[in-house]
């Protein structure tokens, strides 16, 4: 007796799902922060409650505005200001290109 076979009866054996392998990062955490070599930064808008909390060692800060923090890429804070054109300007000042961030 000859065996026929199915196709559509065939039992198949569970598909294994493609996993993307474990790439490593391009950069460290240390050299993402050194991004900028001293050359780029930032430039974050906080209220003056927040201002207060991260630098509590400015004292005076009136309530209830905005400020203009400039940080360099890896972080530092090097300005803060209470016009967002004070802080172009340090920048420019500082030979610093303002890069723009979300």
């Amino acid at each position: 007796m000859n065996k026929v076979t199915n196709k559509t009866n065939r039992t198949r054996s569970p598909r294994k799902r493609a996993t993307s392998p474990k790439v490593a990062p391009v950069m460290s955490q240390r050299e993402l922060a050194r991004l900028g070599g001293g050359e780029i930064a930032y430039i974050k808008v906080l209220t003056s409650d927040e201002a207060q909390r991260l630098y509590p060692a400015i004292e005076g800060l009136p309530g209830g505005i905005n400020l203009y923090a400039l940080h360099a890429a890896d972080g530092t804070p090097i300005a803060l200001t209470d016009s967002r054109q004070a802080a172009i300007g340090h920048a420019r000042g500082d030979k610093l290109e303002i890069a723009s961030v979300h």
